[in-house]
């Protein structure tokens, strides 16, 4: 199955193995819960509005459209079948700064509504960044939208700009990829020769995404696809835009927010993305949740009769610990020529995380390390990256590398000396793996995207959806965005996983879809159990 990824940016490693541990949020939920690898009291104070009144494959909407900007507002969509779906493509300006700079194409697709009688357009979109909607749609339409909304919207799926079948960032073929994902250095980890060498890899992967990607790069950025969105949007035929984001979706929506407060009309962010914290900040609170993710999986392991560690959780985080030095110092061959080091047995473990149905197979891959086999492991890594028989099923390694290191002002050593020593604190098992060289030191391109607080002040309800041990957006990241929102709104589900839509709780599930259905607005703070 070819699903979407993880959120708002990623810890410092020194490649994308190690150095993008977040990229796959909601992928890994949609892949591992649903696809299983292939191994084998709810609402309250209501408070209604009115129904949207857009519909689907109306004319454009280009009501105060600067005039430069008109010929992309007002283009006709040509819609063709694809599968059981219909796709698109639309033309956005390269540069929204200067939109006679050149195109950049849209890849779109859309499930009309079942019940024929659309109440408008309804755009999802995955996370990563880097995850695509058109993937997510037509390979997974039932875990980006329940069949009520399926039933009254038209769902509509789209690459990004830098992603997928869009104007895509390119950088490695699947060799070179491999390579720059699994290699193990050669220095000591930490050393001066291992920085020096983990610079110099994500310097050359750097100039091969310059080299490959037709200039698009500077202009890879979460604002620019913000404006692509509205777009959508007014090409669509809405006058407003209704929207269901995951995990960095939601940076992607509240920063629409901000952008077009006015044109906000049903907006669901769910597994948010702080918008004010720094690169350090994401990537060490992240360490943090899955820290916290993987010793609420050791209590459920030591609990069953198949777990590999005995004793307390603290004895067996620590043994995990040891297993992680173990295979550090001397990686596991696996018939395919690739080595499993601590950075690839950590990306296994995080890709497992992500959803508490998946605990399975990591109790399965650790089993087999232990005893010398990496091929469960493998697997686990394998689908973080959407890789399969050698190959690369999608460019979200590159993409999300893109966005990060335009979007996020860069790190300063202060910043990454506390950064570590915060971890270190309190996330000791999987810290030694998680920060080190910062690949966007050497992005060819300097960041021109800011940190702050979105408050999107004259925007309708908007309504944010946080999981309180959610490993990959932690809990009191929603807790913020859900703040700063002048019209915020929070959902809380208790429980484990990334993101709390369409994850098997009915208190949750009720209230993003009375509201997005009928306008009902839950209950700010409503608790679901």
């Amino acid at each position: 199955m070819n699903t979407p990824l993880p959120s708002g940016a990623a810890p410092r490693r020194r490649a994308p193995g190690a150095a993008r541990r977040t990229r796959r949020l909601v992928a890994l939920v949609a892949g591992l819960a649903a696809a299983s690898l292939a191994l084998s009291g709810c609402l309250s104070s209501l408070i209604p509005e009115s129904p949207p009144t857009s519909t689907a494959s109306l004319a454009p909407d280009t009501d105060g459209v600067a005039a430069d900007l008109v010929p992309f507002y007002a283009q006709p969509l040509s819609w063709a079948p694809c599968d059981a779906f219909e796709c698109t493509t639309v033309t956005a300006p390269l540069d929204w700064s200067d939109p006679g700079a050149g195109d950049i194409e849209l890849s779109v697709i859309r499930q009309r509504a079942l019940s024929g009688a659309p109440i408008g357009s309804l755009l999802v979109n995955p996370g990563g960044p880097g995850a695509s909607g058109v993937d997510l749609v037509r390979d997974s339409v039932d875990f980006a939208a329940r069949e009520p909304l399926q039933e009254r919207y038209d769902v509509v799926g789209f690459d990004p700009r830098g992603v997928g079948a869009s104007t895509a960032v390119r950088c490695y073929d699947a060799a070179d990829m491999d390579s720059y994902l699994f290699a193990i250095p050669s220095g000591r980890r930490g050393s001066d020769q291992w920085n020096a060498e983990s610079t110099e890899e994500n310097r050359a992967f750097a100039e091969a995404c310059d080299a490959n990607s037709n200039g698009i790069l500077p202009h890879i950025t979460t604002e620019n696809a913000a404006r692509d969105m509205d777009l959508l949007r007014a090409v669509l035929g809405d006058d407003e835009l209704h929207y269901l984001g995951y995990s960095y979706g939601t940076f992607l929506g509240a920063t629409y927010a901000k952008l077009y407060p006015d044109r906000v009309g049903r907006l669901v962010l769910d597994g948010a993305v702080d918008p004010a914290v720094s690169l350090v900040d994401v990537g060490t609170v992240q360490g943090i949740g899955f820290e916290s993710a993987l010793r609420a999986y050791m209590a459920a392991c030591l609990d069953g009769s198949d777990c590999p560690f005995r004793g307390t959780v603290d004895e067996a985080m620590a043994d995990l610990g040891t297993l992680l030095a173990s295979v550090d110092r001397s990686p596991l061959p696996a018939p395919d020529g690739r080595m499993l080091g601590a950075d690839s047995l950590l990306t296994g473990i995080v890709a497992a995380l992500y959803a508490q149905g998946s605990w399975p197979f990591l109790t399965a891959a650790l089993t087999d390390v232990l005893e010398g086999d990496p091929a469960v492991a493998f697997q686990l890594a394998d689908f973080y990256y959407n890789r399969a028989n050698g190959t690369y099923l999608d460019n979200s390694t590159e993409a999300f590398r893109a966005y990060n290191c335009m979007d996020y002002p860069a790190i300063t050593p202060e910043e990454d000396a506390a950064g570590d020593e915060r971890l270190a604190a309190e996330a000791p098992t999987i810290a030694p793996y998680w920060s080190g060289v910062d690949p966007c030191a050497v992005w060819p391109y300097p960041p021109s995207g800011t940190r702050g607080a979105i408050s999107a002040d004259g925007a309708a309800p908007i309504v944010v959806v946080g999981t309180t041990n959610d490993p990959a957006t932690p809990y009191e990241w929603s807790v913020a965005l859900a703040d700063q929102l002048a019209s915020g709104v929070l959902v809380t589900r208790v429980g484990e996983g990334h993101t709390g839509y369409n994850k098997g709780n009915a208190c949750v599930d009720a209230a993003v879809e009375a509201y997005l259905l009928d306008g009902v607005v839950p209950e700010d703070g409503l608790r679901c159990e």
